[in-house]
């Protein structure tokens, strides 16, 4: 018989399903009574996802999964879901996302709309379920599920500027989902499979004219994933969309990019590992090239950026940039030094997204482009320093001055914060070589990682200083404390990332080194006893 800790998997895909059912039937005007369903749903989310990232730790070597049969029916014929390290990390991390936002969004924006608390317990269930899903379809299903409830997200509120870049925000992931369907269909033609670990395994054996269609789907399949993790060229739409939607909604956004660098990386170490045969290791090069331009295009739009806003939406580029470079060098020490920047600058654009809506309470509209244009005519420089001599800095704009300078840092990989542990791994696994030279992409890399920190830093600073230090009036804004503790408290989780550097980047290196033995998810997925069962036996 399954004990209660063996239907865990299942339980961040379910609960948020009823609690979002349940929202459903209530009035839309109990929005005190959905909070609290939302808060404590969250709560519950983050204690299941902590119990099963500690399962996925405890796994034993040789057998790096644990699978939920639905059903009892066995893999590839049912579904499958799967934990391991990779997905269990990143469960743990949309939770954390998920209480940040949400208790962000009780201080007003979840009464700008109808029906948001339902939307956003929808979304969460959409990218657990596609975090821990086992086949494409099922993580198309999920996909179409987040994509959904973010479409709602995204047109929260109001505003022209919101329903332009909603609408450009739902063409563009309409297109990449037909692009998914497209490719799923071409793999399962090939292969007669669309369960990850069975495509794996039956790989090797195709015949050359079905290999080269499964390439064909691998490259469609690549295009819808890198559209959504925002990569270039298909990464027009981010910064608008992002900058225009609501704070909680962005902060959410900052995980669904990771969502697609996730997907990438599980069918490129699982499916075109070194067993793929003539496909292994397959887009590689493609992967890194297609990183670095995100990089420079993400570091130009940060210098160019005139509103805090957009200047979060390009640092989303840089950090997705960063990502799918990492993957496509394919060096296990770099994936796991990947990892650990991964939840650091996760945590650190969602941390921004949701403080520069409070910073620009600080602010008149258009003050950016007004101090753009003072800064090119040398113009204001010394107004009003007199006055300002010997006056104290309000806590409200202290707190936020302290917090904006920690993000600063932490995006710029500057120390103390975590973000400067993650870039410096990142650079020292690239230059990890054994003796043999270190090859040009490697420079280019960690070169474009050097300028787009100094970037971020420059155009943080001079945000800073027009918002902080050369303010255009004397208003202090009104910030309350249930809108400022998800912001603190995601820098300093950052920090205690730092603190705890050590045991976090052990816990990525054993996810990489079960990430580069596919056989073992492989052979734990096809070969999952079932329920029931006292000797392991499988359904013929």
């Amino acid at each position: 018989m399954m004990g209660w800790a063996d239907h865990l998997i299942i339980v961040p895909i379910l609960l948020p399903l009823v609690s979002a059912a349940v929202m459903l039937l209530l009035n839309e005007r109990r929005r005190i009574l959905k909070g609290g369903i939302g808060i404590a749903t969250t709560l519950a989310l983050l204690v299941v996802s902590v119990l099963l990232l500690h399962q996925a730790d405890m796994t034993p070597p040789g057998s790096s999964v644990r699978t939920y049969q639905l059903g009892n029916w066995p893999a590839p014929f049912g579904i499958v879901l799967v934990l391991d390290r990779l997905s269990a990390l990143m469960l743990v991390l949309t939770s954390i996302l998920g209480i940040a936002s949400l208790l962000y969004s009780l201080a007003r924006w979840h009464r700008a709309g109808p029906r948001f608390h339902a939307i956003f317990q929808l979304q969460l269930m959409g990218l657990n379920g596609a975090f821990l899903t086992g086949d494409l379809f099922n993580l198309f299903v999920f996909f179409e599920v987040l994509l959904a409830a973010s479409y709602g997200l995204v047109l929260h509120g109001d505003g022209i500027v919101r329903v332009r870049a909603g609408l450009a925000y739902i063409a563009i992931n309409l297109t990449s989902s037909f692009l998914f369907l497209i490719g799923a269909s071409l793999a399962y033609g090939a292969t007669g499979t669309l369960n990850m670990a069975d495509l794996a395994r039956r790989l090797p054996t195709l015949a050359p004219g079905d290999a080269t269609l499964v390439a064909v789907a691998a490259a469609i399949l690549g295009t819808a994933f890198l559209m959504k993790a925002g990569a270039w060229p298909l990464n027009f739409w981010l910064p608008t969309t992002y900058a225009a939607a609501s704070a909680p909604a962005a902060a959410m956004f900052a995980i669904m990019t990771k969502l697609g660098v996730y997907v990438i990386l599980r069918l490129w170490m699982l499916v075109f590992g070194p067993e793929a045969g003539p496909l292994a290791g397959f887009g590689g090069n493609g992967l890194l090239v297609i990183g670095m331009l995100t990089i420079v295009f993400g570091t130009v739009g940060i210098l160019a950026s005139q509103t805090l806003p957009r200047l979060a939406g390009c640092s989303v580029l840089i950090s997705s940039g960063t990502l799918i470079a990492a993957i496509g060098l394919g060096d296990g020490a770099v994936i796991g030094a990947m990892l650990f920047y991964l939840v650091s600058s996760t945590l650190g654009i969602a941390a921004l997204f949701l403080l520069v809506e409070l910073v620009e309470r600080i602010r008149d509209p258009g003050a950016d482009v007004l101090a753009v244009t003072m800064e090119a005519y040398g113009e204001g420089d010394d107004a009003g320093l007199a006055d300002e001599i010997g006056i104290a800095i309000p806590a409200t704009i202290a707190t936020l001055g302290g917090s904006f300078i920690a993000c600063a840092l932490l995006l710029a990989g500057l120390p103390p914060f975590s973000g400067f542990i993650g870039k410096f791994a990142l650079m020292a696994a690239m230059l990890k070589t054994d003796g043999t030279a270190v090859q040009a992409s490697t420079w280019t890399m960690i070169a474009l990682l050097t300028v787009s920190g100094l970037a971020t830093l420059i155009a943080m600073t001079r945000s800073g200083i027009s918002s902080f230090w050369a303010r255009m009036d004397d208003s202090i804004p009104r910030v309350r404390i249930i809108e400022m503790a998800p912001v603190l408290t995601l820098l300093l989780l950052c920090l205690g990332l730092t603190i705890g550097g050590g045991p976090a980047m052990r816990y990525m290196e054993a996810t990489t080194q079960a990430l580069q033995t596919p056989q073992d998810y492989v052979t734990g997925v096809l070969n999952a006893p079932e329920a029931g069962s006292t000797n392991g036996e499988r359904r013929p």
